[in-house]
């Protein structure tokens, strides 16, 4: 096998997407995620090098997915989106895995997160102004929710809306923002009530383009570097009633609340499809590597170790799957959600870590889509909630 084959995956090894059909992938999802899978062969994948090397993936990309009918495919119809279930999103999202982008392309927050606060909370008016655009990928769309001294703590946000007239005036900083330079709209976490704890909290759609609106530099982050992360500051903004998520103040952390479990299954799904696709990889790679006269694959360390990885995968995958199957029928609560979570990421770490170790010295190379993989992984077990913060929401319910 050809070096670069043994980079793009090849097919010798054992196949994960030819192995197992998940239960939630009905003919439909399948058809999309064939789609999905030409697309980004096509379109993404060789780019993922030069995004890399810039610090974020061209609007002209988001377009483009947009105009394929790949963003905010679980939204109706009738709001421009793709009309499909969360399924066909995850389908998605498993695809941009399996090019090795993974949560370096923000749609996980453009149309897993950010589309459906509008979609379940919005008014009529907000969402038909803004969902199709979403759609589109004319607006790109980002979540404000960490501060440079608050994290998962959200009732403790500094950020204020104040009463203004007819509207509000906002004054704070976020950082870490998910799709932060490239964004158009940000749903923004703020306190509307700062006495009120979280009955004080709003969130705000913010017109990135208003005056006051300022975006600093693009962080750089040791993994992740095609994806855009920012820190923003908001001096003195002016926006309409309007603009509050829902046209009534203070449900902010309910309506954050409300989506948390599917937000913390994205990250369980991406993490799954990126377990399988590092497996893939180094299955390959084992096999057309040699060493002491024989294929690195042959070594029984390499095989055991290898049998304990594909076992903790396929594990991780049947949970998940579990998980997404309640997500559907609407049953999914958040103490599962966080196992979900918190268990698969964490696995994601430790079967990203074997891989990297049977690359060898390769494996260390920026150039193999592993060592990319790798130091992407690592910020999932603190994003959308430490895992820390999981275990704590999981024993409180023992």
């Amino acid at each position: 096998m050809r070096e670069g084959d043994m980079q793009s995956g090849g097919g010798m090894g054992f196949d994960f997407v030819q192995d197992y059909r998940p239960n939630w992938e009905t003919d439909d999802v399948a058809i999309f995620r064939n789609a999905a899978r030409k697309f980004l062969e096509a379109e993404f994948k060789p780019h993922i090098e030069r995004w890399s090397k810039q610090g974020f993936i061209d609007k002209s990309a988001w377009r483009a997915a947009g105009q394929a009918g790949f963003l905010c495919p679980s939204i109706p119809e009738e709001y421009g989106g793709g009309g499909g279930s969360i399924a066909h999103h995850f389908a998605w999202l498993e695809e941009v895995e399996r090019i090795t982008l993974g949560a370096a392309f923000g749609d996980g927050v453009h149309s897993g997160i950010c589309a459906h606060y509008l979609l379940e909370f919005g008014t009529e008016p907000q969402k038909r102004s803004w969902l199709p655009k979403l759609a589109s990928g004319e607006v790109v769309c980002a979540i404000g929710m960490t501060e440079p001294g608050t994290g998962s703590d959200l009732q403790s946000v500094k950020t204020r809306a104040v009463a203004n007239g007819d509207g509000f005036q906002i004054n704070g900083q976020k950082t870490f923002i998910t799709n932060g330079q490239n964004a158009d709209l940000i749903i923004l976490v703020a306190k509307t009530d700062p006495e009120a704890r979280a009955k004080g909290i709003s969130l705000m759609l913010v017109d990135m383009n208003l005056p006051g609106v300022s975006r600093g530099r693009n962080l750089e982050k040791i993994g992740l570097h095609a994806a855009d992360t920012s820190e923003l500051f908001f001096e003195d903004v002016l926006v309409t009633s309007e603009a509050v998520l829902g046209g009534k103040t203070g449900q902010g952390f309910y309506q954050l609340m409300n989506q948390l479990p599917q937000e913390r299954l994205l990250i369980a799904v991406g993490a799954v499809a990126s377990m399988e696709t590092g497996l893939d990889l180094t299955i390959d790679y084992v096999k057309a590597r040699r060493a002491f006269g024989q294929a690195i694959f042959d070594f029984q360390n390499t095989k055991h170790k290898l049998a304990e990885a594909v076992t903790e995968a396929r594990v991780a995958r049947v949970f998940v799957d579990d998980c997404v199957e309640r997500l559907l029928a609407g049953t999914l609560d958040s103490k599962i959600a966080s196992m979900a979570k918190w268990w698969a990421t964490q696995k994601q770490n430790e079967v990203l870590d074997l891989c990297v170790q049977l690359h060898g010295g390769y494996g260390y190379m920026s150039e193999y889509p592993i060592a990319r993989m790798w130091t992407d992984a690592r910020v999932q077990k603190i994003y959308g909630g430490t895992n820390e913060i999981m275990k704590e929401l999981i024993a409180r319910s023992l």
